[in-house]
């Protein structure tokens, strides 16, 4: 689902500067890092053959998964004259890109917000596809405690400034969890509410993972667009479906098997068999962690550490729709200090934005697996417990429920990827090296400066097309790409 799910009040970089309740970066970027920017907005703008050039290699490519990443890819090696086939195993494009409007509302069970939309790659793409956004303001927000009573505004801007400085400034190491290295350092923070609010609301919503599983030392090391997050009103899939267009896309078509220890590198799918001299894999983080696709021969080492190092965080989120308000209309987001770490603390105000009586709310870290084990009426009566307490006992129940299973959902196996404790921020780095020139990866797990985000997996994408591009033109022979339909 991508970390694009929540919104950054969170941690942007990990560390939310929440003074100006906007994403900023934590430091500024390296000449390096803008330097590739420039060149991965520059190539993607416009072909990278001359026109003679491009005539001449009307080739294919395969490339597994229609999420963003290999929509991107597919998309600028089409610029430049390939024919990619792209094969996905669901019955939509859009990986965790999903949006469920049963409700009337469109409810994205994925990512939901553009973060840092100045220059942000999927601004451009909202604008050309018909995305509609909504500018949420962070600081319209009203936290409440178990007995009702709401956190002052003092209080709460002291606490999150603490929380800022403290993060900013924390010192971890590679074997120790974020949750070890905190609590050992601030013992007096381990049981009041309001931190656990923050290290689960901000912290854990944003990275996906578990405090208690997050690295301590490389939870903060990514970056940032800049400007004041927006959300998209009417539904993601308008993005990806843009992206689809023209793109010749195989759906239900599960790939099960890659083969590269030959000159061409055979696909296999539950729909037959494919061969190709370049695959682009774009399946989820998850993915290939439980081994769904069988690769021949194993995959390097650099790339198979990096794959057991790194872990999926899961976000789950529920929309809650009612007759009629019984909030307040103008408030954005609700927050709520429960006992339980990542239990239904945060809500949003979908009203807001939308015609629609509903609140979206979220459960984080391990609690979030735990949902996925509850019925519906055991989720309703969680959420109302909270509610009751905040707007009193006299309030209705919703008449409808949408809600998220990511960890169990066969496509993706989690949400968005995160550091663990164990593993190294440079993981991510791992996927960057294509094998043989024949195997290539992206995705939002492959990109260490906008990890689990929409526009780290569209710009990967892009990486990696430019690289087949040049390779191709360098080392592979004419037609190289070729479907064996009679074993489809």
């Amino acid at each position: 689902m991508l970390k694009d799910l929540r919104h950054d009040t969170l941690v942007c970089t990990a560390v939310t500067i929440r003074q100006s309740r906007s994403c900023v970066p934590l430091g500024p970027i390296s000449m390096k890092k803008i330097l590739l920017l420039f060149f991965i907005f520059a190539i993607s703008s416009c072909s990278v053959l001359s026109p003679n050039r491009s005539k001449q290699a009307k080739k294919n490519v395969i490339i597994i998964g229609a999420g963003i990443s290999g929509l991107s890819a597919a998309n600028q090696l089409k610029k430049n004259g390939f024919n990619p086939i792209v094969l996905e195993a669901q019955e939509k494009v859009g990986g965790r890109l999903k949006t469920d409007r049963s409700l009337g509302v469109a409810f994205d069970e994925g990512a939901s917000w553009i973060h840092g939309p100045i220059k942000n790659p999927i601004t451009k793409l909202a604008n050309e596809s018909g995305a509609k956004t909504f500018s949420t303001d962070d600081s319209n927000i009203k936290v409440f405690d178990i007995d009702g009573s709401e956190y002052t505004p003092k209080k709460l801007d002291a606490a999150e400034d603490k929380y800022n400085d403290i993060l900013e400034n924390l010192a971890g190491n590679r074997d120790q969890s974020f949750a070890a290295i905190f609590y050992k350092k601030y013992p007096q923070y381990k049981n009041q509410r309001l931190w656990t609010y923050m290290l689960s609301a901000f912290l854990e919503f944003d990275t996906g993972g578990d405090i208690y599983k997050l690295s301590s030392l490389d939870f903060d090391d990514d970056e940032a667009f800049k400007g004041k997050d927006v959300i998209i009103t009417n539904g993601y899939d308008n993005i990806t479906n843009y992206l689809a267009r023209d793109i010749d896309i195989r759906l239900n078509t599960k790939v099960i098997g890659i083969d590269y220890s030959r000159d061409k590198v055979s696909i296999q799918t539950t729909n037959g068999k494919y061969t190709a001299n370049v695959v682009l894999v774009t399946v989820p983080l998850g993915v290939l962690k439980k081994n769904v696709i069988q690769f021949t021969p194993a995959l390097p080492n650099k790339i198979q550490n990096a794959i057991n190092n790194l872990d999926m965080g899961t976000v789950n989120k529920f929309l809650l729709v009612w007759d009629d308000i019984f909030w307040e209309e103008d408030l954005q987001y609700i927050g709520y200090t429960p006992e339980t770490k990542g239990k239904f603390n945060y809500f949003l105000n979908i009203k807001k934005f939308a015609d629609a009586n509903a609140l979206m709310t979220f459960a984080f870290g391990d609690y979030s697996k735990q949902t996925e084990a509850m019925t519906n009426e055991q989720i309703i009566e969680e959420i109302m417990l909270h509610l009751k307490k905040i707007y009193g006992n006299d309030i209705p129940r919703p008449i409808h429920m949408l809600r998220t299973k990511w960890n169990e959902n066969p496509y993706s196996f989690g949400a968005y990827s995160f550091v663990t404790n164990g593993s190294i921020s440079s993981d991510f780095e791992a996927f960057e090296e294509p094998i043989e020139n024949k195997v290539f990866f992206a995705g939002e797990h492959t990109i260490l400066d906008y990890r689990g985000t929409v526009h780290g997996a569209f710009l990967s994408g892009l990486r990696e097309a430019n690289k087949i591009i040049k390779y191709q033109h360098t080392t592979f022979p004419a037609n190289y790409a070729q479907e064996k339909s009679e074993d489809r």
